[in-house]
């Protein structure tokens, strides 16, 4: 069987009125000739309580060989293919529920790290090569973002083993930046999968 892809996003938060990650799926999702692959596509709200379930729901619903989530990051000014995840949440800010947890780990009892299944090397390889600015990085900070990526990789771990899981950070950036984010997730959606439908959630 060909492999499937999830990819997610996240709703804004923090105030502001957009997401980087959401324009960048809306836009690869209304574009069908670059899908070329079993593609499911997902925006999560920015919440420590429901960002991972809706996303486990929906893994466990369509069972995809791969899981990428995207995330803003307003600090960084190229494309960070993440390494790592800390069993961690220190909040900066609260989420959009309010919650702000300090110290506190992603999962009870869980180990202090997992490192993404995702063929990281290759595709920042492959990006490099398009000329698009990226990089590995080995921390996806201790927000929603790492809380999701960690989460993620747990159940993999624990009940989907063999299933390549990872996160990529996408510079907030200004609006003229959007197209070449955009070509940067499509080329990670090429190397990652290879059928043709696409499913909306």
């Amino acid at each position: 069987m060909k492999p499937s892809l999830l990819i997610t996003a996240f709703e804004p938060f923090g105030g502001d009125a957009s997401n980087v990650t959401d324009e960048i799926l809306q836009a690869i999702s209304r574009d069908m000739t670059t899908n070329k692959g079993d593609i499911t596509y997902l925006t999560l709200p920015v919440s420590r309580d429901d960002a991972l379930p809706a996303l486990l729901d929906v893994i466990e619903t369509y069972k995809p060989d791969t899981v990428v989530c995207l995330g803003q990051a307003n600090d960084r000014s190229e494309l960070s293919i993440e390494r790592v995840a800390l069993n961690l949440c220190c909040y900066r800010i609260p989420d959009n529920k309010g919650e702000q947890p300090d110290d506190e780990p992603v999962v009870m009892d869980g180990p202090a790290a997992y490192f993404a299944t995702l063929p990281v090397n290759e595709l920042v390889d492959r990006l490099n090569a398009e000329g698009i600015a990226v990089s590995i990085s080995y921390s996806a900070g201790t927000y929603v973002c790492n809380s999701v990526f960690y989460g993620l990789l747990h159940f993999i771990n624990g009940s989907l083993p063999g299933t390549r899981g990872g996160f990529i950070h996408v510079p907030r950036g200004a609006a003229e930046d959007l197209p070449e984010m955009i070509r940067a997730i499509q080329i990670v959606i090429r190397c990652l999968s290879g059928k043709e439908s696409v499913a909306h959630v």
